[in-house]
């Protein structure tokens, strides 16, 4: 889960921030143990060898968490950060689970396999501009078997709504929890206007039904981060 106090791209990523990243991120763990539970039901009904696509799979979380539940599911994952994707073919080795994941370096539409049967990206849309977000959706979208079932999740809220000073102040003491400085929480509320590209959920749903997707079913939120599962048209 990306401190989001820093501005992010593949670069950022490098060997210290990657070796680092899940120990930073250890304090959220009851929200990502929550929203993997619940990403876990959403996928619940996939195929016992169901294949499946991670974008943004950074250090492998979301591909352990499913792989160690569901023996006969496969996975391709894909990440622009290879010393992230380098901490992650370790952590799934070391699991014993690699065997069953292909690791790429790059972006969805650099994945030449298509026909997924479900597709997971958490916590990486929100890094995606807001004119790329639609090729982003779409990408995932042409990838999937008819039916076929993604699962994301994004730092999403309507910048212009009364209640967002307080959802602010909420997520403030989310970064200080990850261990943000006070000059950074200062800084936090220009940081999510001008360097991230936080859609609102309307526009996150009105945004994916564009790329393909059928209707999306919201079915997490921890403050600012809110999760949707959507079938292929």
């Amino acid at each position: 889960m990306p401190n989001s106090d820093v501005a992010v791209s593949p670069k950022f990523f490098n060997r210290e921030i990657a070796e680092a990243y899940d120990g930073r991120n250890s304090a959220l763990t009851p929200i990502s143990d929550c929203l993997h539970f619940l990403m876990h039901l959403v996928l619940a009904d996939q195929p016992v060898n169901a294949r499946v696509l991670c974008v943004g799979v950074g250090t492998g979380a979301e591909i352990l968490t499913l792989a160690i539940a569901n023996p006969g599911w496969s996975f391709v994952g894909v990440d622009p950060s290879g010393e992230m994707l380098e901490v992650g073919r370790r952590r799934l080795e070391e699991a014993g689970l690699l065997q069953r994941c292909e690791l790429l370096q790059g972006y969805a539409e650099d994945v030449t396999q298509d026909c997924f049967d479900a597709a997971v990206s958490l916590l990486v849309a929100h890094f995606v501009k807001r004119e790329d977000r639609h090729r982003f959706y779409s990408a995932i979208h042409n990838r999937l078997r008819p039916g076929g079932r993604f699962v994301c999740a994004e730092i999403s809220c309507d910048l212009d709504a009364s209640t967002f000073p307080d959802m602010l102040k909420d997520w403030k003491s989310i970064q200080l929890l990850m261990g943000s400085t006070q000059e950074s929480l200062a800084k936090l509320g220009k940081m999510i206007r001008d360097v991230l590209d936080v859609l609102s959920p309307a526009d996150t749903e009105a945004m994916l039904k564009a790329s393909g997707f059928w209707e999306p079913v919201p079915f997490f939120q921890a403050y600012m981060i809110r999760g949707w599962h959507a079938a292929r048209d």
